[in-house]
């Protein structure tokens, strides 16, 4: 392999048609470029989607109560009803499944703003009531103090958690820790600050939430005895799947509900969601897995094809090696290390320059929440380059047994 005289034919054989030995490697490089870029882009834009779900907890679903569509034990049809606070025992002692069941409170309802005031400034943001738990399933990050804890739970104590927005809207110039803030005229002291931890929106953003305490909540503003929904995380290895359909079960029977009625309770499936995301892209990667090792073999079949015209131009020279006795493992090694030597240079090249190609990408997404961090791990660019090596192979065997399918007497009469 490191024979000098070797290598110095093997340069003259693959200089002698410059152009023809370019074309050749371009089909190859091309090839490895594309797989490195479609695999690359493919991973930006998972990163950019999967990266939404940043923060949330995947193995969770959202339940909430709608009007009735089908009349059941003397109710009519369109009957309005929402959870109170015994379905929260309900759910946490009878659904094997659930994890967590966090009962949520919003203040005028979904995506309603609602006045919130500090030291002459104003501003409309969402106002949750909820428990402590709630931050292992939303995208929130505490950036300065603390979260709700269960002693603001169990006291009732009138103290907030605010977003990055409302931070800025009403705290541009002062440390909002210890302050207080007036919602709907009940004043409430913050003890910490969040923003969101993923690029996607899912629900209200985070960074325009107020959070308080769920039973803070239901004495301040007149919701006693009231759940808007709950949010309900899955042990791990249960299906939340099966977990939503047996609350949804459950609290038909309490509330009185037809149970084939399937528009009474509302719901969103997080765990559903994040696999059909992620099962996507889990295509997308194949596809171009697909597509990039097809246009590799389609150049490495160049390389086959063009050392197979330079074996029909040594025939002479391969005769004549072949009558002063050099051995068939020399010459088929020697056509072998051609192949190689084309493959391999012409996929490195293509290797660097579709990398080139995902740095500039990079570069010029910047923070863009749909395109986020594209590129190749080591072992993607490692097996890509073992696939290239193995064509070459074989790109150089072929060939190689014809050049040993010559007989000698032959290749000495070739013109």
């Amino acid at each position: 392999m490191f024979d000098a005289d070797r290598w110095g034919e093997i340069w003259n054989t693959l200089s002698r048609n410059k152009l023809r030995s370019f074309l050749t490697m371009f089909g190859v490089a091309w090839g490895i470029f594309m797989l490195v870029v479609m695999l690359g882009m493919g991973n930006g834009l998972s990163n950019a989607v999967l990266g939404g779900f940043e923060g949330f907890a995947t193995n969770s679903c959202f339940i909430w109560t709608m009007p009735t569509t089908k009349p059941y034990a003397g109710f009519q049809r369109g009957r309005r009803f929402t959870f109170d606070n015994a379905d929260i025992g309900l759910i946490r002692n009878n659904i094997a499944g659930v994890e967590q069941a966090i009962p949520q409170l919003q203040l005028g309802g979904w995506r309603s703003g609602n006045n919130v005031a500090y030291n002459g400034l104003t501003g409309a943001f969402s106002v949750y009531g909820t428990e402590p738990e709630v931050i292992n399933v939303e995208s929130l990050r505490i950036t300065t103090g603390r979260f709700l804890n269960k002693h603001d739970l169990n006291q009732e104590r009138k103290v907030c958690v605010i977003g990055k927005d409302v931070v800025d809207r009403l705290f541009a110039h002062e440390e909002p820790l210890g302050k207080y803030i007036k919602i709907s005229g009940v004043y409430f002291q913050v003890i910490g600050t969040g923003k969101k931890s993923s690029s996607g929106e899912m629900g209200d953003n985070p960074n325009a939430k107020i959070y308080i305490p769920f039973t803070t909540f239901q004495k301040a503003f007149n919701s006693a005895n009231q759940v808007h929904w709950f949010s309900i995380v899955a042990k791990p290895g249960v299906d939340v799947a099966d977990v939503e359909t047996a609350v949804k079960s459950l609290m038909a029977r309490k509330h009185r509900v037809d149970p084939t009625d399937e528009n009474a309770f509302g719901s969103w499936n997080m765990q559903k969601m994040y696999s059909m995301m992620n099962g996507l892209f889990l295509g997308i990667s194949g596809l171009s897995w697909f597509v990039g090792i097809c246009t590799l073999l389609a150049g490495v079949i160049g390389i086959g094809n063009i050392m197979l015209v330079i074996i029909k131009e040594r025939t002479k020279e391969i005769g004549i090696r072949r009558s002063i006795g050099a051995s068939p493992r020399s010459i088929t090694s020697q056509i072998v290390m051609e192949a190689l030597t084309l493959t391999v240079v012409a996929g490195y090249f293509g290797l660097l320059a579709g990398v080139g190609v995902l740095e500039v990408a990079r570069t010029v997404a910047g923070e863009a929440d749909f395109f986020k961090n594209p590129g190749v791990d080591l072992t993607v660019a490692l097996v890509a380059f073992a696939v290239l090596i193995v064509s070459g192979l074989f790109a150089g065997l072929i060939p190689a047994r014809r050049a040993l399918a010559i007989k000698a007497v032959d290749a000495l009469r070739a013109e």
